[in-house]
């Protein structure tokens, strides 16, 4: 693999990086904004999914964006948002102001879903495409862990350690920001736009003078004699199982518990007796978890199939929440167990369905598509998530944990179900290959 290539897998999965940091950073700070802000659990729920309602606006943003601009520039615009974000919430003193900063934020984080596995699949040739797609998935988790390990830190400085928290997320945007006028357009987008000779130089870096030829003519028959495409174009009778699959694979992505965990764990911890501290410190291990079984996917990803490791990850996160479950309906939550159960939950969906998820549904679409396409499968994942958000703190409070986490467990359950039946597998090909596979 290319070392040029890898370089701008990395710029691209910063997106990813600042995504999951935006994300996860406000578990460590609900039990200090829930008193400042005077919210009931609704309300908490609420302010915790506002970030979500502009990640559904910042991907249909990127998806037309993305398509007139090219996939860069977009991406710089979403740094700038972050960057904004961050500023924004830190500093804000009503709860008006502080939810229209995660708005902001939200609408970034909406861009960076979007484009960054999109990008580097764009960029990356097919023998390594999962690979470097997982790249985002890494990043999206070193980014969660970064938020996690930043709040343990920042937790001891005072009334305004909420803040800092906030804060730190200024830094890796204007990292982002630089570091995109360094990569180049993707070759994909070049074509599309007429710029047959900035495609093939692009080529020749990323995939080597003896394949960008050929490449680029791939890319060129795939886009020959295509109308500029809409949405109502996904719903042709062969594009709309692909976008039944993304979307709905999406959807249990979400639904199948992750953000119950990243964004409530401090207050999960809380609920069986842990302190401040302890609550945030046991978040770094799950941040940890999340990583190292993330690399694990990366390693099996483009060895074993995407699908295969969906199969398995479901079975292992429906055992892990069964077991939680369990715990809750004997009262054997002590701080241990109920650990050991999470990390296990959280290792299965790190090696599986978080990664997975981003490089099926970027390589799902045909090219003209694959942006609107994307965008609806994405929009799907955050208004799951949003609903999960908004409804966790309730169902925790209102049905006990025992039951919270065993409809998880029968919601992983169905996953495992829909992914036998439906989801193919798309590992080695390159991604016109896959456009006449699935057009056949």
């Amino acid at each position: 693999m290319k070392l040029y290539v890898i370089l701008i897998s990395v710029v691209a999965a910063l997106g990813g990086l600042l995504f999951g940091f935006d994300t996860a950073v406000i578990s460590g700070t609900i039990i200090f904004i829930q008193p400042y802000f005077g919210l009931s659990e609704a309300g908490l729920g609420w302010t915790v999914s506002s970030l979500l309602f502009g990640c559904i606006a910042g991907v249909f943003l990127a998806g037309k964006s993305s398509d007139l601009y090219g996939r860069k520039k977009v991406l710089m615009l979403a740094a700038l948002l972050f960057f904004v974000s961050a500023l924004g919430s830190a500093f804000a003193h009503s709860l008006v102001s502080f939810l229209f900063a995660r708005i902001l934020g939200g609408l970034a984080v909406g861009v960076a879903s979007i484009l960054s596995p999109m990008y580097i699949a764009e960029i990356a040739p097919a023998k390594y495409r999962g690979t470097l797609v997982s790249l985002n998935q890494l990043a999206i988790v070193i980014g969660i862990l970064v938020a996690f390990f930043s709040n343990y830190l920042l937790v001891n400085t005072g009334e305004n350690n909420w803040r800092w928290m906030l804060l730190v997320m200024a830094a890796p945007a204007l990292l982002l920001f630089v570091s995109l006028f360094l990569v180049p357009e993707s070759p994909r987008w070049l074509v599309a736009h007429g710029r047959n000779d900035d495609a093939f130089n692009v080529l020749v870096k990323t995939s080597g003078k003896e394949y960008a030829s050929a490449d680029l003519k791939e890319i060129e028959e795939s886009l020959k004699s295509q109308e500029e495409s809409t949405f109502r174009d996904l719903l042709a009778p062969k594009i709309k199982p692909l976008l039944f699959i993304g979307a709905i694979l999406a959807l249990f992505q979400q639904i199948t518990g992750i953000n119950t965990i990243m964004y409530y764990a401090p207050k999960i911890f809380a609920n069986v007796g842990q302190s401040n501290d302890s609550a945030l410190l046991q978040t770094i291990l799950i941040g940890g978890t999340n990583l190292i079984f993330t690399l694990v996917a990366m390693v099996l990803i483009d060895r074993f199939g995407r699908k295969l490791l969906i199969i398995v990850g479901s079975t292992g996160m429906m055992l892990m929440l069964a077991g939680l479950s369990g715990l809750f309906f004997t009262q054997q939550t002590t701080g241990v167990l109920v650990l050991t159960f999470i990390l296990g939950y959280i290792a299965f969906f790190a090696a599986s369905l978080g990664p997975a998820l981003w490089v099926v549904v970027a390589e799902l679409f045909p090219n003209r598509l694959r942006s609107k396409g994307m965008s609806v499968a994405i929009v799907s994942l955050w208004i799951a998530c949003a609903i999960v958000s908004i409804a966790f703190p309730v169902m925790l409070e209102k049905l006990s944990g025992g039951f919270t986490f065993l409809i998880f467990a029968l919601i992983c359950l169905v996953n495992l179900l829909f992914v036998l039946k439906y989801v193919p597998e798309t590992k080695g090909k390159t991604l016109e290959e896959l456009e006449k596979q699935f057009a056949e």
